[in-house]
C-alpha cells in the first residue's frame, strides 16, 4: 500500500495526532497520580488517630490524616456551610470554632451536618447539642481549598457560606484560627444533630475513560488521514 501525503492534509494532521496522543498519555499519567491519591487518602483516614500537635501543619503530610484534640466550642460563633444534604434531605453543615485546651488556640471543626426542617439549623433549636465543657474532638484533617468560578460569594452578614475562607471565617469569630480544620467523627451528639462524620472516601476516577476516549479520537483520525492520502494517490493513477 503506497501514499502520497499532500502538505496542507499533512499540516493539518500530524499537529493534530501529536495533540491528541499528547493528552491521552497526559491522562494515563493523570490516572496513576489519581489512584496514588485515593490509595494515600484512603490509608491515612483508616491509620490509628494522633494527638493534633500545635503550630502550622504540612498539608502534603497531614491532610486526611485523623487527629484528636481536645477543647471548649465556641457555640456562638457557629458558622453554617449551605448546600449540604444527608440522604436527599437539604441541610447545613455545622462549623464549630474550638478553643484548644492547650492553650494553643482555636480550631474550626466542621461538627457534621443538620436538617433545615424544624429549624435544628440554627442553634438555638438544637439546644441539646450544644455541649459544654472540654470535649474531645477525633475526625479528620483538611485544608480549605478555596471556591471556583461556580460557587458563589460567602455572605457573613447572613452566615451564609458557601465554601470555607479561613481568613473570612477568622474575620467572622473575631480571633485567630489554625489553617486547617477538622472533620468530626462523633455522630452521638446529644439531641441527633449535627450528624458528624460527614465524609466519603471516594474520588471521582474518569482519567481512564478519558484516555481511551483520546486514543480512540487519535486512532480515528489517523485512520481517516491515511484513507485520504491513499485515495488521492489511487484517483491521480
Amino acid at each position: 500500500m503506497r501514499f502520497q501525503f499532500k502538505l496542507i492534509p499533512t499540516l493539518m494532521a500530524v499537529p493534530a495526532l501529536i495533540i491528541i496522543f499528547g493528552l491521552c498519555f497526559w491522562q494515563v499519567q493523570r490516572l496513576q497520580w489519581k489512584n496514588d491519591l485515593i490509595d494515600k487518602m484512603i490509608s491515612r483516614a483508616n491509620s490509628p488517630a494522633a494527638e493534633l500537635p500545635a503550630g502550622s501543619l504540612d498539608e502534603e503530610d497531614t491532610e486526611f490524616r485523623p487527629f484528636t484534640v481536645r477543647g471548649i466550642f465556641d457555640h456562638e460563633h457557629e458558622i453554617y456551610l449551605v448546600n449540604r444534604s444527608l440522604n436527599g434531605n437539604p441541610g447545613v453543615h455545622v462549623l464549630t470554632p474550638l478553643v484548644r485546651e492547650d492553650g494553643q488556640g482555636a480550631i474550626l471543626v466542621n461538627r457534621g451536618w443538620a436538617p433545615f426542617e424544624d429549624g435544628r439549623d440554627k442553634k438555638e433549636n438544637r439546644v441539646a447539642g450544644l455541649v459544654g465543657g472540654i470535649q474531645e474532638v477525633s475526625g479528620l484533617l483538611r485544608f480549605p481549598k478555596g471556591r471556583n468560578m461556580f460557587i458563589p460569594d460567602n455572605d457573613l452578614t447572613k452566615n451564609v457560606w458557601f465554601y470555607i475562607d479561613m481568613e473570612q471565617a477568622k474575620e467572622a469569630v473575631g480571633y485567630d484560627l489554625a489553617d486547617y480544620y477538622l472533620l468530626s467523627a462523633d455522630d452521638q451528639v446529644p439531641g441527633g444533630f449535627p450528624i458528624g462524620k460527614q465524609w466519603h472516601l471516594k474520588l471521582a476516577n474518569n482519567h481512564l475513560q478519558y484516555a481511551i476516549t483520546w486514543f480512540s479520537l487519535g486512532i480515528t483520525l489517523l485512520v481517516i488521514f491515511l484513507l485520504f492520502s491513499r485515495k488521492k494517490e489511487e484517483t491521480e493513477e
